[in-house]
């Protein structure tokens, strides 16, 4: 089974910030809320959010598709 890339260039941009952000924020506030950072890290790494998936959003241009 392939999983179809639905997270585009910018989105994945926008996801790693986030991600990273979220961690900081845990980290400085001394919380287990940072871990919630992976989330948005993972899907950017992976090209594929779950979440898109039923909706049928794809993010990525022609050329990202793979």
């Amino acid at each position: 089974m392939q999983i179809q890339a639905n997270v585009g260039k910018a989105d994945r941009m926008i996801r790693l910030l986030a991600g990273i952000a979220i961690i900081a924020a845990g980290v400085y506030y001394q919380s287990w809320w940072g871990a919630v950072g992976i989330v948005p890290i993972a899907t950017a790494l992976i090209n594929w959010c779950p979440l898109y998936a039923p909706f049928g959003i794809s993010t990525c241009g022609k050329d990202e598709k793979s």
